[in-house]
């Protein structure tokens, strides 16, 4: 998906794209074992808040999708996982920047991970910081998510 050479053959049982990246316009730009990072190419007259500065619900779910991408490369078919908590400190303003959120595990356990996420300006300045608690979720926990 990354690099464009994804064939019809190819599969995995997690949706990829989800809804809600395709909504926002989130792009996965790199991936790795635990690891990714997504991207949005933000503006103030689609993205603002009342202050005029792209708003924080906005750049926390970009952060958890880079969580979510970077943890669903660690399970297995039939397992899933949800977010139990996240944090997030917000540094800089964002207005109009291409924001990459780089997500890595802290700690990953066999149940519950721990990761954190860099969201970055495209002037290589964080806006952002984002800590996030992760639970795998197996047998019947994980039956129809």
């Amino acid at each position: 998906m990354v690099n464009g050479t994804l064939t019809t053959e190819m599969s995995t049982h997690m949706q990829y794209p989800t809804p809600i990246s395709n909504t926002l316009g989130i792009k996965l730009s790199e991936i790795g074992s635990g690891t990714a990072t997504v991207e949005i190419n933000t503006s103030k007259e689609l993205h603002s808040n009342q202050q005029g500065t792209v708003h924080g619900g906005l750049i926390c779910e970009l952060a958890d999708a880079a969580i979510g991408t970077a943890h669903s490369t660690v399970i297995s078919e039939g397992e899933s996982f949800t977010t139990i908590e996240l944090k997030i400190n917000f540094y800089r303003p964002v207005f109009n920047s291409v924001l990459l959120a780089k997500a890595k595990p802290l700690q990953s356990g066999k149940t519950i991970s721990h990761y954190i996420c860099e969201i970055i300006r495209d002037d290589g300045k964080v806006a952002a910081l984002v800590t996030s608690t992760v639970m795998t979720l197996r047998g019947e926990k994980a039956v129809g998510r």
